[in-house]
């Protein structure tokens, strides 16, 4: 997030001298994303965050892949995951490629005896079910239905559930998930036409800083592996931050829809963007007002990605009997459109209430088991009419 934000107590200048009232220095860590090129943050601890005491034998999580080839649109019902009470065991990839991977995640306890750290990837966990705290080094995050939680890789956290009823849907990201470009000036400002400024999002508050020593545990994903690591100092022993690199909130019901007097593309819903793959949020809007107007989409070509829908609410226009959490998939190189009925079915509509998140990778991705587990048989024959 290109936003600079400043919490808590730093030094007037960056690398210099900063002592605490008995004298001793705080411990300065730089916090980036790609290498001392990228956005970053500057944070003080009060002891070294570098004070290991032990680490165990990483064990894997890497998915099993069933499909590596795909060109079959295919569906999926997410409710269908098997809740688990440990957060890392209910992370469940359904999708992988070279960029990214995007799976569910369906915790039905809080994080209480562990820290997770992944060291690979920024995350997107958008709250269809769930609602809590993250917890940072940064400070705290409140997130409810409808929110979308940015976590720079190689943030250490904690995630905090009211209730044991959580569905997140997951995406991890090897290169920095971003606001689109085209809808920032060249300072970094949201530009006039964007459907979204900084109003809208929810940054880190309330930073408490831990100094405690005993035994801390993180566990550290890389590379398909969990390296669980204890530590001896509390990792949220930070005093004061600053910089442009954090975990943020926006919530998919502050992203203002762009409507026009004839359907227009999917681009208008984008709202993130990532190393070869683009997320975007369908909210509810006003259909398009031209006295002709088919409010549906139109067939189109998904000749250079797949394409990805996540149901999270609403009547989708263009689709029959979707439910909620029903993730459907369409791969590049063959067509695909509305479902039969919904073209004529939209027309004279003036407004719609769906909710979706969409992800479109521009890379071929794999299917792993878990998500063929899910997968709602037959659907690439939606399209016969009855």
């Amino acid at each position: 997030m290109p936003i600079y934000r400043s919490e808590g107590v730093i030094p007037p200048k960056r690398h210099t001298v900063f002592r605490k009232l008995d004298g001793s220095l705080y411990h300065e860590e730089l916090v980036g994303t790609e290498g001392f090129s990228g956005i970053s943050s500057l944070v003080y601890h009060l002891n070294p965050p570098t004070v290991v005491k032990s680490f165990s034998k990483p064990y894997s999580v890497k998915a099993e892949i069933a499909v590596e080839e795909n060109l079959q649109a295919r569906s999926f019902q997410s409710f269908h995951a098997s809740p688990n009470d440990d957060y890392i065991k209910s992370r469940k990839t359904l999708f992988i490629n070279s960029d990214m991977s995007i799976g569910i995640v369906a915790p039905k306890k809080s994080m209480t005896e562990y820290f997770f750290k992944n060291a690979d990837a920024d995350e997107m966990i958008f709250v269809h079910k769930g609602s809590g705290k993250l917890y940072t080094m940064y400070g705290e995050l409140a997130f409810k239905y409808g929110d979308y939680i940015i976590i720079p890789r190689g943030t250490v956290y904690k995630l905090d559930f009211d209730t044991a009823d959580n569905h997140l849907l997951l995406v991890e990201s090897y290169g920095p998930i971003e606001t689109p470009n085209r809808y920032r000036n060249n300072y970094g400002q949201f530009m006039e036409h964007s459907p979204f400024c900084e109003r809208d999002f929810v940054f880190p508050t309330n930073l408490k800083t831990y100094d405690e020593k005993g035994d801390f545990v993180i566990n550290i994903k890389k590379k398909d592996a969990i390296y669980p690591y204890v530590y001896g100092n509390h990792p949220f022993d930070v005093v004061g931050w600053d910089g442009c690199s954090y975990p943020y909130i926006f919530s998919i019901f502050n992203f203002e829809p762009i409507t026009g007097r004839i359907h227009l593309p999917p681009p208008i819903h984008q709202t993130f963007q990532g190393k070869n793959f683009v997320i975007c949020s369908f909210v509810p809007r006003l259909y398009d007002y031209h006295p002709n107007a088919i409010p549906a989409s139109y067939h189109h070509s998904n000749i250079d990605s797949n394409e990805l829908l996540y149901y999270v609410d609403g009547d989708f226009m263009s689709r029959n009997n979707i439910e909620k959490g029903q993730i459907t998939l369409h791969p590049p190189g063959i067509p695909h459109g509305p479902h039969p009925g919904a073209i004529e079915r939209s027309i004279g509509k003036k407004e719609t209430q769906e909710l979706a998140v969409m992800i479109d990778p521009f890379n071929p991705i794999q299917i792993t088991k878990d998500a063929l587990a899910m997968e709602v048989p037959d659907y690439y024959m939606s399209w016969m009419e009855k």
